[in-house]
């Protein structure tokens, strides 16, 4: 098979960058869509059930009441990464919220993720492991609703954490904020 064969049988994908998804954005192309940029890739984003909201809402709120003051928690909204603009379900980002008027974080400023998963596990321990791991987020959970359990990557280096720890009951406590406890049952809804 010739070179140009190949290229007819396997095309090749466009791959967008960060800038190029702004001006999508901008010019409402993509306003009725619900994606994200992953790895130059434009993704559909997965609808949440009411477990992932539940999920989702509770631990905001749990982090708003204990590190009001400390840090600004974005739910669903896009951080920028080098190649990627993805939406985490929660961000824990740097103060002050005023920077973000014209421009959404950068991993310099985001102490830690969290993607709360139930249909979108494959996306969020592949895809987003990988992309977070790369632009050096020093800490991110994945709360697997599915197999109720959290798992936390910490110490990015190049594509892969090199600490992870699978918890299905106890406490957590970040490490930009070590007084900080949060419940392993809150994060997967079981605390009501």
């Amino acid at each position: 098979m010739t070179l140009s064969q190949a290229a007819l049988t396997q095309p090749n994908n466009h791959l967008w960058s960060v800038a190029n998804y702004h001006h999508m954005v901008e010019a409402g192309i993509l306003s009725d869509c619900h994606v994200e940029l992953l790895q130059g890739k434009i993704v559909d984003r997965t609808p949440e059930g009411p477990l992932h909201t539940h999920s989702g809402e509770g631990t905001a709120q749990f982090l708003r009441q204990h590190l009001q003051g400390q840090t600004w928690i974005r739910e669903a909204h896009p951080i920028t990464l080098n190649t990627s603009k993805p939406e985490p379900d929660l961000a824990i980002v740097r103060l002050p919220w005023s920077q973000y008027r014209q421009r959404h974080p950068d991993p310099s400023e985001v102490y830690w993720l969290i993607e709360i998963s139930d249909s979108s596990i494959a996306i969020d321990s592949g895809y987003k492991l990988k992309i977070y791991t790369s632009a050096g987020i020093p800490e991110y959970w994945i709360v697997n609703l599915r197999k109720q359990q959290v798992s936390v990557y910490r110490q990015p280096e190049s594509e892969h954490y090199r600490s992870v720890e699978t918890y299905q009951d106890g406490e957590l406590t970040p490490l930009a904020f070590p007084t900080l406890r949060v419940s392993v049952s809150l994060l997967l809804a079981q605390e009501v």
